[in-house]
């Protein structure tokens, strides 16, 4: 069982006791201090810091709010169930009888082992061991929430593309400005690895930065089409992410 565990998880223990420890429910433990109830605890907290480091610093245009949304999505017992259940942690699980004897497992039994995995693999091995596996099971939901929030965040999508497939990162170049002061137009391209692509007119810096992002995103093959809603603004389906998933 601590094989096959070991195995589904992609980590290898120095310490199994810590494994066994993370897969034992408190129905068949002696004690609930000795289930997995402590380490479902240190999870958890371990959880919510790699996934908010790791949109701070993949999102770096997302405000606060912006960004406590995204994790809001991401670390949520359904995410985490639905983690646990592609792994298939449950039947890795020593139960006790009254748990056995039951058809499904409470999504929030699925939830917690996860958790509590999470602090195992954190103190076998540290924080970078942890970060490894946890990344691999949540960007998928990851991509899946930023699609849906970055809609009509250009910038986003093609900062999200480009670190993945590109290895880079945009960088926004200004231009040129016309106009008087209350009234500017701004003129952007963005560069990514030494390729500069077209440049966008607009209004504001920010404005024009999310044009110019499109218009990349549009040369690239990110986006496949593009439309005007009622708004005047464009809209963006992102397809390449979803084909990969």
């Amino acid at each position: 069982m601590i094989d096959e565990a070991q195995a589904i998880l992609g980590y290898r223990f120095n310490d199994e006791a810590l494994l066994r420890e993370a897969l034992t429910h408190a129905s068949i433990a002696d004690h609930r201090v000795n289930s997995n109830e402590r380490m479902e605890f240190l999870g958890d907290s371990i959880l919510g810091f790699l996934v908010s480091e790791h949109l701070f610093v993949n999102f770096p245009d997302d405000l606060e709010g912006d960004l406590t949304k995204l994790k809001s999505a991401v670390v949520s017992r359904k995410v985490c169930a639905a983690i646990s259940q592609r792994l298939d942690l449950c039947s890795l699980m020593s139960l006790g009888k009254g748990m056995t004897n039951r058809p499904k497992l409470p999504q929030s039994v699925a939830a917690a082992v996860l958790e509590s995995i999470i602090a195992a693999i954190y103190l076998d091995g540290g924080i970078d061991q942890v970060r490894d596996f946890l990344i691999r099971q949540v960007q998928p939901f990851i991509d899946e929430a930023a699609q849906t929030a970055h809609q009509y965040n250009f910038k986003s999508v093609l900062q999200q593309h480009a670190q993945r497939h590109m290895n880079s990162n945009p960088v926004y170049m200004l231009l040129d400005e016309k106009g008087p002061d209350h009234s500017k137009a701004f003129q952007v391209c963005v560069e990514i690895d030494g390729c500069r692509y077209e440049s966008a007119w607009a209004n504001s810096k920010k404005e024009a930065e999310q044009q110019s992002a499109l218009l990349a995103l549009q040369r690239l093959g990110v986006i496949s089409e593009h439309e005007t809603d009622q708004n005047g603004q464009a809209q963006a389906t992102e397809q390449s992410e979803q084909s990969e998933r």
